[in-house]
């Protein structure tokens, strides 16, 4: 996230972030700070809110006979989050998101992961 305070007027500053485009350099990586941390509520909500009915991710009897032992986070609540982590840095000055490519989801979340996310510009 990159904040920088813009005069307005007589000592008087307003906070701007983000970037426009002509800031991103090819090959760079932008971190995505603070993390955030998946609690049970977020799942579950998430969940029920986009009617995702797979009892993986909310059956923990059912979870805890998979390969994973226990119930996993919803995968779109993890693109949520990651998309939502960007936009302060990414697209805060943007009219919409030019693309996202290469999305990976090299992992399964579990309740109490805490996620991190960064983005690259390809070209």
């Amino acid at each position: 996230m990159i904040a920088v305070a813009q005069e307005v007027g007589p000592r008087r500053f307003r906070e701007s972030y983000g970037r426009y485009f002509e800031d991103f350099t090819v090959g760079d990586v932008y971190e995505h700070r603070p993390g955030r941390t998946i609690s049970e509520a977020d799942n579950t909500w998430f969940t029920l809110l986009t009617m995702n009915q797979h009892p993986l991710h909310f059956d923990a009897a059912y979870a805890a006979r998979s390969e994973f032992g226990r119930p996993v986070v919803n995968s779109c609540l993890t693109l949520a989050i990651v998309a939502g982590m960007s936009v302060s840095d990414v697209s805060q000055k943007a009219i919409a998101n030019l693309g996202w490519n290469d999305i990976r989801l090299i992992a399964p979340v579990f309740v109490g992961d805490t996620i991190y996310a960064e983005s690259v510009r390809l070209r």
